[in-house]
């Protein structure tokens, strides 16, 4: 038996990394011929519950009230391993959130059982469920399997094509059943939400495009001028208007920590490469990179790279990009934003 295990959005329904998820469990049940059960945690799961009646499952189990609106591990591990009980399953699946991901190794803990993140693809063979995961910063992928049952695996965005809930189950929907659970008052309290407005927001998983900046928008341009602020003007106007993901390279990230100057808008969170995100976007555009294999690794997964980039025979050009433009990005950007906005 298999168990999904997903958390309600605040309107009760479930995220795209959720329904990207349960495909790939749904791909595994069928390939193992076992059926499998979806779990959901929320205050109000009932939605997402009624939205997978027709997905195949066998059972559906909810866990639900106040206190299972927000993220926090005491909550969240003991709603996971009761759910995890009242399944049964061997074989348990999660998105790879970052509510997930923090509470996963202990639920594994509790449950005597092992626990994968960052799995990037799931299969079969032999009748075992496999897992592919990169390993060494990305450079060397693994295919594996493991003995130890409960084995619980957490799953990257993208590695599968969000599930289209229509009607699989020729014997009719799956029951849904709440799962009763008695907790202690909890020692912490979610008292709200601070997040930045919509068009400041820089980081947009569901983006088409990914934008990187790397270290040269900072240095000194052909007229021997920096033009930081030239730079952050039409990097963010070409986020807004393309409504693009921005990512960064390890170098220009760090160089607030040197005393240089920065794009005050980045952080360590915009990092992409092998000590940042792999994200994974349909297309991605890198701007005044080098191309060498610490920037490019974190593009393995976007499907047409390009890049704009002075030097003709840097990292980009020796088969890292689909497309190297060798232009200078002040001019291509500005450009580009002026046909944007038409």
């Amino acid at each position: 038996m298999q168990l999904f295990l997903a958390h309600s959005e605040a309107d009760g329904t479930l995220a795209t990394a959720a329904l990207e998820a349960l495909a790939a469990t749904m791909q595994l049940s069928e390939a193992l011929g076992v059926p499998f059960t979806v779990g959901l945690i929320g205050d109000n799961p009932g939605p997402a519950a009624d939205s997978l009646t027709a997905c195949g499952a066998a059972r559906i189990l909810t866990v639900s009230g106040p206190a299972f609106g927000q993220a926090r591990y005491a909550t969240d591990a003991a709603a996971a391993e009761v759910l995890c009980r009242a399944a049964g399953a061997s074989i348990i699946t999660v998105p790879a959130t970052s509510r997930w991901n923090r509470v996963l190794p202990g639920v594994a803990h509790r449950l005597g059982g092992r626990c994968d993140t960052h799995v990037t693809g799931l299969g079969a063979a032999d009748g075992q469920p496999q897992v592919s995961r990169w390993f060494y910063r990305q450079r060397m992928e693994a295919v594996f399997t493991r003995r130890t049952r409960p084995w619980l695996l957490a799953l990257e965005g993208g590695i599968a094509t969000a599930a289209a809930l229509g009607n699989r189950q020729a014997q009719g929907p799956a029951p849904i059943e709440s799962i009763p659970l008695t907790l202690d008052a909890p020692r912490t309290q979610v008292t709200g939400f601070e997040a930045p407005a919509a068009d400041q927001q820089t980081i947009r998983p569901d983006a088409n495009l990914l934008f990187v900046t790397g270290a040269g928008w900072t240095k000194k341009q052909a007229d021997g001028q920096v033009k930081v602020a030239a730079a952050e003007a039409l990097i963010l106007d070409f986020l807004r208007l393309s409504r693009a993901s921005l990512g960064s390279t390890k170098s220009l990230v760090d160089l607030g920590g040197e005393g240089q100057a920065i794009l005050p808008f980045l952080s360590h969170l915009n990092q992409v490469g092998q000590t940042g995100a792999t994200p994974r976007h349909a297309k991605g555009l890198a701007t005044c990179c080098h191309g060498e294999e610490p920037h490019t690794v974190g593009w393995r997964f976007i499907g047409e790279r390009r890049a704009i980039s002075l030097d003709a025979n840097c990292g980009w050009a020796r088969g890292k990009a689909d497309i190297l433009y060798v232009a200078d990005a002040f001019a291509v950007l500005g450009k580009v934003n002026e046909l944007l906005a038409q």
